[in-house]
């Protein structure tokens, strides 16, 4: 299957009939810009600090902040440049926005036995934001899924003081336009780039496999939202033991 970048100019270059079998075969589709991705993902953040309050626990922040610091400068990131925090709840859940912003929930910290398998959470967010899993996402879902009335409102918008009109022609709010599940290729990719960026910052990767076990056993007692958004232990548990001798 082909994958091609196209940009909203070139697009407009099309008529409605001959964009259609061009669309069809892309994976990629470069109709929203990084721009207005980015500016989608820091809205959603300011939701997310509006309506869920930052851990009061001094504790689990500090443990975070070192440990997402280690994994950053390994994968050529400035942490600085970085808001990486954890938000009061008993959800296991973790999530990444465009525009270097991930969170993570008190109730992970329930499930990660040490830092070596939040160093696995962690670095699989910043392999989905390092390879722009969000961009491709939402600009795959324009092209594919929602018809040429979608893909016409998207090619008149402008930039970032469009993003609402944008999720809007997805028919879903900014939230829930940016943690949608994301493809089981993307998924492995984002395993691979944070297993790398462990074994790079001096984590154990093989606790990865480890903390995918304790979130299955997790599954007894309450789903976790992380699930929602990611495969199934099992299968993950299996992908990332093939990928641990490639790092040997």
């Amino acid at each position: 299957m082909c994958q091609c970048r196209m940009n909203r100019r070139t697009m407009l270059g099309l008529s409605g009939a001959a964009a259609l079998p061009v669309l069809a075969g892309c994976d990629e589709v470069d109709l929203v810009s990084d721009e207005t991705v980015e500016a989608m993902g820091l809205e959603a953040w300011a939701d997310i600090r509006q309506t869920s309050p930052v851990a009061a626990n001094p504790d689990l922040q500090g443990t975070l902040t070192r440990v997402s610091t280690q994994l950053l400068r390994a994968a050529d990131e400035e942490p600085d440049a970085w808001e990486v925090l954890v938000f009061r709840g008993s959800e296991i859940n973790a999530f990444a926005l465009p525009g270097r912003k991930i969170g993570v929930y008190e109730g992970m910290f329930q499930v990660v036995a040490n830092e070596d398998q939040l160093a696995a959470i962690v670095g699989h967010e910043i392999g989905h934001l390092q390879a722009e899993h969000s961009q491709d996402r939402m600009n795959a879902q324009v092209a594919k899924g929602w018809g040429m009335r979608a893909l016409s409102l998207v090619l008149q918008l402008g930039e970032v003081e469009y993003a609402a009109e944008i999720a809007a022609a997805l028919g879903i709010g900014i939230n829930y336009g940016l943690v949608l599940p994301y493809s089981r290729r993307q998924e492995l990719e984002a395993d691979r780039l944070g297993l790398l960026t462990m074994a790079a910052a001096g984590f154990r990767p093989e606790e990865a496999v480890t903390l995918w076990r304790r979130m299955d056993a997790a599954i007894s007692d309450r789903a976790p939202e992380f699930l929602a958004t990611h495969p199934a232990p099992q299968s993950r548990i299996a992908e990332l033991e093939a990928m641990l001798p490639e790092l040997r």
